[in-house]
């Protein structure tokens, strides 16, 4: 009698184990990649990758970005500044005197004109509503804004001082890409609007680098500008649809960010045909050049670039001239080597008066009959306030000929 009960105890025990290492052997072979014919497990976690796509197309319905789609706000307001805030700002005495309607300059609170107040970007704080439709603009008054902040403001002959008028708009155009972001604009939408506000802050770049920090900050401007220029780059990877500007504004990013490693193999990863282009095929020489430190061949590709490529390229001037007479004055350090003035002037692409006061900044002699002499022992480093900006912008000054702002800007050049 005990040896049957132990019997029994025994094969009980055995059922018992099978029964509960079951479920363990079909998931584990599941999660290895079982075929689909076996038993599928309930829990979304515990399938295979190839299962979880099926999954998720079956439960798409319930998919949270579902439920983040439909609550994605869409703008109601038809005009530039929503006429909530131009009452508020009316009543703190917050309005740019560009906003001022005319003949209310004077007045103690002066009053908003509607056609020209543009909404001025605010940081998102706790417990304020950013996402009321009647507060935000859809795409097409976004596009107009852009538009009336180009061609009415800074394009303006009788706006002045520029400085002003850059502060003005540059603010105006974060708050437009506030109102983007929130609305979640993408697609030729979102091209539309980007490419001009990086032309924008390209042409800004150049046109008020010499000025104080306490008027324009040069750092400031170019976090923005990579920001931009970063979206817009999304865009152009993910659009299907014509895109006529990208080889432009990818060779425009490529001459802006010379020597950067990320962004030279972002341009390597193009399709060849986008970049055998004209634009970024000169972009990449000179890129090139840029980083085998041969600036004498980076400044002779430069006279090919049209005016907004100089302006892109302006801001490696500076370090690409050094190095010229820097490699200079260690090439040709003699006590009897002299080196023409005008040969000296034509590689840097300055005339001889500006040659003559950049290389006694470096600390390179020019004697009385207009020679240069070398000397790799002379050479300095001058304070970053002793270098004129005009020095370097002569390149591209040259270039502007009678283009606008508004052109510029556009893309009309």
């Amino acid at each position: 009698m005990l040896r049957i009960e132990g019997r029994a105890a025994t094969v009980l025990k055995a059922e018992l184990m099978k029964r509960w290492r079951a479920p363990r052997r079909i998931s584990h072979s599941q999660r290895r990649g079982a075929p689909r014919g076996e038993r599928r497990p309930r829990k979304e976690e515990d399938c295979p990758d190839q299962y979880r796509s099926g999954v998720r197309d079956v439960e798409e319905d319930e998919s949270p970005d579902r439920h983040v789609k439909e609550t994605v706000p869409r703008g109601t307001c038809q005009t530039m500044c929503p006429a909530r805030e131009l009452r508020d700002r009316e009543a703190q005495d917050r309005l740019h005197r560009f906003e001022m309607l005319a003949g209310s300059e004077r007045d103690k609170r002066p009053k908003g004109d509607p056609l020209r107040a543009v909404k001025e970007y605010s940081r998102p704080a706790a417990g304020k509503d950013s996402t009321k439709p009647t507060d935000l603009r859809p795409p097409a008054v976004l596009m107009k804004t852009v538009c009336y902040l180009i061609d009415e403001v800074a394009a303006s002959p009788d706006l002045q001082p520029w400085t002003e008028v850059y502060s003005f708009v540059f603010d105006r155009l974060r708050a437009v890409k506030q109102d983007m972001i929130i609305q979640r604009v993408s697609g030729m939408e979102c091209v539309a609007i980007l490419e001009p506000t990086v032309r924008f802050l390209i042409y800004s770049s150049y046109r008020l680098c010499g000025e104080p920090l306490r008027l324009y900050d040069p750092r400031i401007n170019d976090t923005h500008l990579q920001e931009y220029l970063g979206w817009l780059l999304d865009c152009y990877k993910t659009e299907t649809g014509p895109l006529p500007n990208q080889e432009e504004l990818q060779a425009l990013g490529l001459l802006y960010n010379l020597g950067s490693a990320c962004y030279t193999q972002h341009i390597m990863e193009l399709p060849k045909q986008l970049r055998s282009s004209p634009a970024i095929t000169l972009a990449l020489s000179i890129n090139r050049a840029f980083l085998e430190r041969n600036p004498v061949r980076l400044l002779r590709l430069s006279q090919r670039l049209n005016f907004l490529q100089s302006c892109a390229l302006h801001r490696h001037l500076r370090t690409c001239r050094r190095d010229l007479l820097l490699l200079y004055s260690h090439g040709h350090s003699s006590r009897n080597c002299r080196f023409p003035l005008d040969r000296v002037a034509q590689l840097l692409l300055l005339d001889k008066s500006l040659a003559a006061q950049l290389c006694q900044l470096y600390g390179v002699e020019v004697n009385q009959d207009n020679q240069v002499v070398f000397s790799k022992a002379a050479f300095i480093e001058p304070e970053q306030e002793t270098l004129c900006s005009q020095l370097y912008l002569d390149i591209v000054a040259e270039k502007q000929r009678d283009l606008t702002v508004g052109r510029i800007v556009h893309g009309c050049y």
